[in-house]
């Protein structure tokens, strides 16, 4: 990684990394007085954006995830008192993984739950956090309260256009990062109560972790693919209002897949990560066996754990 890219990557290690309470519901007609529908993934929460269960996925078994085990958003540092109720309440929440780097958890820290257990794991590939580290007092220090505005400011630069590709795969071939989401593996498989992760805004770092669980309870390419997106839901606003900018002008395709990569996610560059890791790791399968030490023994407790 040069100079240039690796300054460029504060931008996107600060963008990197959806929102409600579950209900089950029904619908009552005089021919099917009570007929259940599929409960909501979505968690609606005041405080935290990009909320989502895990509950419901059908795995490649015919088994489903259970609810009120596993969570996923973003970060917890503007969580309610409200958002604390539905974690400790519905999910009995014991553990909390936050896949962001020391400075970004000092700059927003998760709300402190009694009785759960956080652990700090930066996944973020070591280079950029140590570029980042380096220029955190310097002049060219980047402000990131409007980071719509700085992203503005670079979406037509070819070199931040390339890392917008190239971040997901640093991520997965970093020793580091794989060594952290094992970690978090085998912390999900031991958890007393509900896991929750996140990252800065749960879709990037937090969206391969989830990834990462949902192929070790045995989920599908299509199943993994089709929850990463989901985050777009979450952020589609904020890609919009961005993406308006830049209609019209030279080059625009390309500057607006630089803010769906970063505001919210890119399908395609999460699937041509997933084919990295087939071509590189042999399989999903041997990467999460091999790479992430996560054997296939605490697989399958992990899916006899969450899977009914």
């Amino acid at each position: 990684m040069t100079k240039t890219i690796t300054k460029k990557a504060i931008l996107a290690v600060a963008l990197v990394c959806g929102v409600s309470v579950f209900t089950a519901c029904t619908s009552v007609s005089e021919d099917n007085p009570v007929q259940p529908q599929p409960r909501e993934r979505a968690v609606h929460f005041e405080g935290v954006d990009n909320g989502r269960d895990m509950g419901g996925l059908v795995m490649q078994d015919g088994r489903t995830v259970r609810f009120d085990m596993l969570v996923r958003s973003a970060n917890l540092s503007e969580a309610t008192d409200a958002d604390v109720a539905i974690l400790k309440g519905r999910y009995q929440l014991t553990d909390v993984y936050d896949f962001r780097f020391d400075a970004e958890a000092a700059a927003a820290p998760d709300r402190v739950i009694d009785g759960v257990t956080y652990s700090l794991l930066s996944t973020m590939p070591a280079v950029m956090v140590q570029e980042i580290a380096s220029r955190s007092s310097g002049s060219d220090k980047i402000d990131t309260r409007d980071m719509g505005t700085l992203l503005m400011k670079y979406v037509f630069n070819p070199e931040v256009q390339a890392l917008a590709k190239l971040l997901y795969p640093a991520i997965v071939t970093d020793p580091q990062s794989q060594s952290y989401y094992g970690e978090f593996l085998r912390g999900v498989l031991k958890a007393k109560g509900g896991v929750l992760w996140h990252c800065s805004h749960g879709k990037d770092r937090a969206g391969l972790a989830a990834a990462f669980l949902l192929a070790a309870l045995g989920a599908d390419r299509e199943v993994i693919v089709e929850d990463f997106y989901l985050s777009n839901e979450s952020y589609a606003a904020k890609v919009e209002a961005l993406s308006a900018q830049v209609r019209g002008k030279e080059g625009a395709d390309e500057a607006i897949a630089v803010i769906q990569a970063m505001v919210g996610v890119s399908r395609e560059n999460f699937e041509t990560t997933l084919d990295l890791i087939d071509q590189k790791y042999g399989s999903m399968s041997q990467y999460i066996e091999n790479q992430l030490g996560f054997s296939k023994e605490e697989q399958q407790q992990l899916r006899q754990k969450y899977l009914e």
